[in-house]
């Protein structure tokens, strides 16, 4: 069972996801607390898996190619392993997700060209079990917290 978060934990957590490499001080700080209890709470987050690591986030090059993507995809309910399956044998797919509403999945890829964007959406919509898709580019990044 997971533990049981408060107030002064979810505000911690949430300090760390915008940047995990504050110092103890500056948090204690921001949440209007002792040093000590900061320490406490971080070693018990630790400790109970909440806390799984601190990581730094790395700025993407300008000049690298890449088309971002997002693709929706409807599927037959009775397929959908194997779809799931034959999505994550395409490399340019980074992240995949089961949705609600009208389509089952999401698929969030990256391409280099259009003409490679296009060849993927190809390639994902002649897959066993796919009814339908809907894609849609990403233009910029407004904001992009560490999950």
């Amino acid at each position: 069972m997971p533990p049981v978060l408060d107030s002064l934990d979810r505000q911690l957590i949430d300090l760390l996801k915008v940047n995990a490499r504050l110092p103890v001080v500056k948090l204690a700080k921001a949440l209007g607390c002792a040093r000590s209890t900061v320490q406490l709470r971080l070693k018990a987050l630790e400790d109970a898996g909440v806390v799984s690591g601190y990581t730094i986030s790395v700025a993407t090059v300008r000049s690298a190619p890449g088309i971002n993507a997002m693709v929706m995809i409807s599927s037959e309910s009775k397929d959908e392993r194997s779809v799931v399956r034959a999505l994550s044998r395409l490399h340019n797919i980074n992240k995949l997700y089961t949705i609600s509403g009208r389509y089952d999945l999401c698929a969030m890829l990256t391409a280099e060209s259009t003409d490679e964007l296009d060849a993927t959406i190809d390639r994902i919509r002649e897959i066993k079990g796919v009814i339908d898709t809907f894609s849609t580019v990403l233009l910029s990044k407004k904001l992009d917290r560490p999950e």
